[in-house]
């Protein structure tokens, strides 16, 4: 079926119809195991995929595709959606290691769970079974991934040049997640270690390999791929240093998770690097980075040192650089007019948003 110029608001409706009808299936698969026990389980995963999201990964795997000649279809629509899932595997994980309350406004897969036990009334730990819960929700959501874009309806033929990619991201992003807490654990301060851990955690499995595999599924050459991957590795490094502003420095109105999250959790990111290297800052950093009851005033105070030390402004422009970096190799990409449109849209809307 081809449809003409597609908006990013009418992907964004074909991909939650996609993962919505998908996610009704394997709910059915559920109930017939055990109805009672599992309906927590498929609305949990529901309740995170369904109900917010950027759809960035989807969109550019979408275009990728489009910018390498591939026609649109549901097939394909389908099989770029399979990469919610995958986000949200990562995100229920990611925050069961940084023990965060909420996500997207909402209580934390093992808080929704711990909250279930507690309510009900079952015997042991809250804490312990939302843990529990969260690990195997995380793990199912990987597994599901992988089944709907095997069920996409792609040709077999295709399923085969996208399998590498789809692997390859899977194994990046979870190598990526060991990197962050190693570095968490060994306390590295260093701009490239954090910038390192930025490319393997989120930069390539939210811009880079999604528009590879889009490619791949277009049967896109080699010249192309390398361009694509000049383009989205700088500008998947620049989202997620984005990402750590926001960590900081963002309204927690908008992003939906509490202020200075990620000061309590005592990230180590690319801002907080770049702060270390000013002497200034080094004795706050120390003190209060980490601190898990962190108040609201010992937040103000890290904001105060962080940008003071002008690790904020350098953050900003190492954003810049790299968004800048990524436009210039899609410039000397060979693809499609519509495609190059919207992947320039898509970098300025990474790198410029506020949740």
């Amino acid at each position: 079926m081809t449809h003409p110029f597609l908006d990013r608001a009418d992907l964004r409706t074909r991909v939650r119809q996609a993962l919505s009808d998908f996610l009704q299936r394997r709910r059915s698969r559920l109930a017939e195991i055990e109805l009672a026990a599992l309906a927590p389980v498929a609305d949990a995963i529901e309740a995170l995929v369904l109900q917010g999201g950027k759809r960035l990964r989807p969109a550019f795997a979408y275009w990728g595709h489009r910018g390498a000649g591939g026609e649109d279809d549901d097939a394909v629509v389908a099989a770029v959606a399979a990469l919610e899932l995958v986000q949200a595997s990562a995100l229920i994980h990611d925050d069961v290691m940084d023990g965060s309350e909420t996500r997207r406004g909402e209580p934390a897969v093992h808080r929704r769970f711990a909250t279930l036990h507690a309510e009900a009334g079952w015997r042991g730990d809250p804490a312990g079974f939302g843990t529990a819960a969260a690990i195997l929700l995380g793990d199912l959501s990987l597994v599901w991934s992988d089944e709907m874009l095997h069920a996409s309806g792609l040709d077999p033929h295709v399923l085969a040049r996208a399998r590498p990619v789809f692997d390859d991201m899977r194994t990046e992003v979870t190598i990526g997640q060991y990197l962050d807490v190693q570095t968490q654990a060994t306390g590295d301060t260093s701009t490239a270690r954090a910038s390192l851990v930025a490319r393997f955690k989120s930069a390539k499995y939210t811009i880079e390999r999604p528009l590879l595999l889009g490619a791949a599924i277009a049967g896109a050459s080699q010249t192309l791929a390398k361009a694509y991957e000049g383009y989205g590795l700088p500008l998947g490094e620049a989202f997620q240093l984005r990402d750590d502003v926001l960590g900081v420095f963002g309204d927690p109105a908008v992003t939906g998770k509490p202020a200075g999250d990620d000061l309590r959790e005592g990230k180590r990111t690319y801002l907080i690097a770049a702060a270390l290297e000013a002497e200034s800052a080094t004795a706050a950093i120390d003190e209060l980075l980490g601190n898990p009851d962190l108040d609201a005033s010992g937040v103000a105070r890290l904001r105060e040192v962080i940008e003071g030390s002008g690790a904020l402004a350098r953050t900003e422009r190492r954003i810049e650089i790299l968004t800048a970096e990524a436009l210039t190799a899609l410039e000397g990409a060979r693809i499609t007019a519509e495609a190059r449109e919207v992947l320039t849209g898509l970098a300025q809307a990474a790198t410029q948003r506020t949740v």
